[in-house]
Order: structure tokens, then sequence, then C-alpha cells
């Protein structure tokens, strides 16, 4: 199946969320021979990160809020998208056109259902989201990284396969690599992230917090922080008058070697974010962004958290000596930062990008290839169980 050459169309959101894992689909895809092109609208033609092999069209799509007089301004640049996404299915002749949510996968899924071509959606949330979920009824497969989705109609649940959230390779990368040594006189290395435009209220309470250890544990501290550009200035002189050494910047290009150094992520709980920390094993302290829609991060960070993988606080909750408390409680001892590890590589969905590409490749045929995990929590966590990484399973021996 995978050795005929084919063309795909990916349609995508223009925020990282969206566009991560179609990035990251597009180039198992060309991989294997097949020819890939992505539809997006401006910010997404621009977000860094795309491979050079795909050609970005960009289509317009409009936003449907909650005053009814956008509605009709959104539906014409709805359907102009749709005419153009015709247009070009008509000289790409795509296999499949699968969608990774937000408004501009829109036309290009109302042209391929209109066209007959095959088309599927990704969903990277726990929470279904609007344009999947206006989209349900007409496409062939709907492709989840959680094995539990809300807002996913009952009518619609034979359509769902559970694959995961494709990550960026540099990241599956340390799947395999030990969790970092923890003694109890080592350095405790704490990286802390609030998405791509950072987040204020980590910058208000996460100082403050980590000053509220206990002085053995305190002193051991290396922070690792991102900030947005407004706020560093302040968040660098909370830490100069705790006297907690601190790498603060606003965006760090090299995340994944941050990642793989870290002992505890404190941050958002993103689809992106998730999938990383899994993908690699690191314990998190998750704060879900509650303004996100349908609180779909609280609904993210829930699986994680049943594993022992994490702590979600709800941001009214969040406060500096909240954080110091369930810091103290995962690093109290070597061993139990180290099964908190363990318990979230067990959520890992490493094999998310190639059961993604398979999906796709058998979408037109007779029968759609069957990638989903059935009894996920128990079948998956016993073959990864003997698959881990030694330092990892050494530590975390009960």
């Amino acid at each position: 199946m995978s050795g005929a050459n084919r063309h795909y169309v990916l349609a995508a959101g223009g925020t990282g969320g969206h566009l991560i894992p179609a990035f990251a689909l597009a180039t198992e895809l060309d991989r294997r021979g097949h020819h890939v092109a992505l539809i997006t609208d401006e910010r997404g033609a621009a977000i860094p990160g795309k491979p050079d092999f795909l050609p970005a069209h960009t289509l317009p799509a409009g936003r449907f809020g909650k005053n009814p007089l956008n509605w009709i301004k959104g539906a014409k640049a709805v359907f102009e998208g749709r005419k153009m996404a015709l247009r070009l299915f008509e000289s790409f002749e795509p296999s499949a056109v699968i969608g990774f949510g937000g408004y501009p996968s829109m036309p290009a899924l109302l042209a391929s259902t209109s066209a007959g071509i095959p088309s599927l959606v990704h969903e990277q949330n726990a929470v279904l989201g609007r344009v999947n979920r206006l989209l349900a009824g007409r496409v062939q497969a709907i492709a989840t990284a959680y094995p539990e989705i809300k807002r996913l109609k009952p009518k619609h649940a034979d359509k769902v396969h559970l694959v995961g959230n494709p990550v960026r390779a540099e990241v599956l990368q340390l799947r395999e690599e030990p969790f970092p040594a923890f003694t109890e006189e080592g350095l405790l290395r704490v990286l802390i992230t609030g998405g791509s435009q950072g987040a204020s209220v980590l910058s208000e309470i996460v100082p403050d917090g980590l000053a509220m250890l206990p002085p053995a544990l305190r002193s051991r501290l290396q922070v690792i922080q991102q900030c947005r550009a407004e706020d560093i200035d302040a968040v660098r002189e909370r830490y100069r008058n705790h006297d907690i050494p601190a790498e603060l910047g606003t965006y760090f290009e090299n995340m994944a070697e941050r990642l793989a150094d870290a002992h505890l992520f404190i941050g958002r709980a993103g689809a992106s974010t998730i999938a990383e920390l899994t993908a690699v094993g690191r314990p998190a302290i998750l704060i879900p962004l509650p303004i996100a829609t349908d609180d779909h991060q609280t609904a993210n960070a829930r699986e994680l958290s049943k594993s022992g993988g994490a702590r979600s606080i709800p941001q009214p909750a969040f406060t500096a000596k909240e954080l110091a408390k369930q810091i103290q409680a995962l690093a109290q001892r070597p061993d139990t930062l180290g099964t908190a590890a363990h318990a979230a590589w067990n959520c890992g969905r490493p094999k998310a990008v190639k059961d993604l590409a398979d999906l796709i490749e058998s979408a037109g045929g007779d029968e759609l290839m069957d990638v989903i995990r059935v009894d996920n929590t128990q079948s998956r966590g016993a073959r990864q169980q003997s698959s881990a990484p030694q330092g990892a399973a050494k530590d975390n021996a009960q």
C-alpha cells in the first residue's frame, strides 16, 4: 500500500497546535514516496518548522464567533475557500484529505466531501474541536490522541481511531534514553514554559513557589523558564531576590535538549506539550489554560494525571504555596520522580505518526485500516513496560 505514489492534502488551522502534527505527517508521507500539499491561512504559512518540500496554499477561512453579524462574512469566506480548494484538487488530484482542526481546515474538507474525495480529521485535544464536530458526520475517519474524547456524538464512535499526537523527530529520539539521574544531593532541574506565547501566571507564581521549598531542596534547584518579553525583567528580579539560579528566555530553540535534561516540567496542558512529555517520559505539574475552548486543556491533562505522571492544578488554585506542596510531594524521594516519569512514559504513543500515515493511506480502500488500540491502557502499558529505558525501569521498580 505504501509503495504506490499518491497525492495527499493536509488542512490545518494557523497555530502550532494544529500544524506540528500536520508537519510530522507530511514528513512521514514524503518518506513513503507520496506528494503532499498543505492548506492553511496566512498565519499558518508563516509558522516556522514547515518542511521545505511541503507547498503551502493559503485559503480564506471565515471565523464564526458569538456575534451573528460575523456569520455571513464568515460563511462567504468559507465558500470562497471551498471553491479555491476544488480548483486545487482538480490539478493535484489527492487520494485523500485530512484536516487537523481550526477554521482554515473547513473549506478543504467541505470541498473534499462534495467532490467524493476520502476525508479524515485528526483531533489533537481530548475535546473534539468545533470544526471537527461540524464535519464528523461527513468524514470517513476521526483520528484521536486520547482514549476518551468529549463532545463526540455516540453515532460517530465507530469512526474513531486512536493514534496519538505526532511529535517532532528530535523529541521522539529521546524516548529510549533513561530518566536523568536524580539523587538526594544532586541538582533538581526544573523546566517551565507557557506555550508559544509564555504565560504571565507562571511568571508571577513559580519563582515564589520555588522559594517556599525547604532550604535543602531549594539549594539544589536549577531553573529554566520561558517568559513573555514584558515579564522577563520582573521574573529575573524575583529569582535574584530569592537567590535561585535561573536561565530565562522568551524562546528556546533547543527545547528538545532542555526537555531531555529536565527532572520536572511546569506549564500548560496543550496537546503538543503533553504529547512530548509522554513521548520522553517527564513528570509534570500542569496548569490548564482556563480560557481554552471547551476547557480542553483540563481534559488533556486528565489521562496523564490519572496515571500518576502529572499533577494538575486549576489556575484559581495555583498559588505559590500549592506549587511548593506539589513539588515537595514529587521530589521528596529520588524514586518518586522516577516513578512519575515512568507513568508519563507509559502514556506515550510513539507510533502516532506512523499509525496516522497508515490510516490515511488506507482511505478510499474497501476498509479503513484499524489502528485503534483495543483495551488501550492495559495492552500498551504491558508492552511498553518491557521495552522501557533500562534506567527508568530500574529506578521505578516497586
